[in-house]
């Protein structure tokens, strides 16, 4: 039967959770990191970084996720491909944010352990995606 559907329903689902957690995420971290440079006393040359990771983990979230639904509704590899690559450089990036932030907070710890899990959980999903693609 040539109108098999191959696109996966749970790793589309997974993924508008994973957009919208992200912009939960995106402004919980902005907040925190904000009320850290109050609360705490802050170097100025470590602020920077941290932001530019969070800053920079956001433009690298939209062509992924962009990149995860298309390429799943279009049952195509290389853009899925392309999204599980970017996911990759979320997870470093993620990773920065839990272990090497200037100040990390239980708060901290408690969004990055679920955005890596949602992250780990969508990339498992997308492998299973594309083998199911190119066979």
């Amino acid at each position: 039967n040539n109108s098999s559907q191959l696109s996966s329903l749970p790793l589309q689902i997974l993924l508008y959770v994973n957009g919208v957690y992200y912009i939960f995420y995106f402004l919980a971290t902005l907040a925190m990191i904000i009320y850290k440079s109050q609360v705490f006393s802050y170097p100025d040359d470590f602020l920077a970084p941290d932001l530019t990771v969070l800053f920079l983990m956001a433009i690298l979230e939209v062509p992924r996720l962009y990149l995860g639904f298309k390429g799943n509704l279009t049952e195509a590899e290389a853009p899925l491909g392309l999204s599980l690559g970017l996911t990759v450089g979320s997870v470093v990036l993620c990773v920065y944010l839990l272990l090497w932030q200037t100040y990390v907070l239980w708060a901290d710890m408690l969004l990055n352990a679920a955005l890596l899990s949602a992250y780990g959980l969508e990339s498992g999903l997308k492998v299973m995606a594309i083998a199911a693609f190119v066979s």
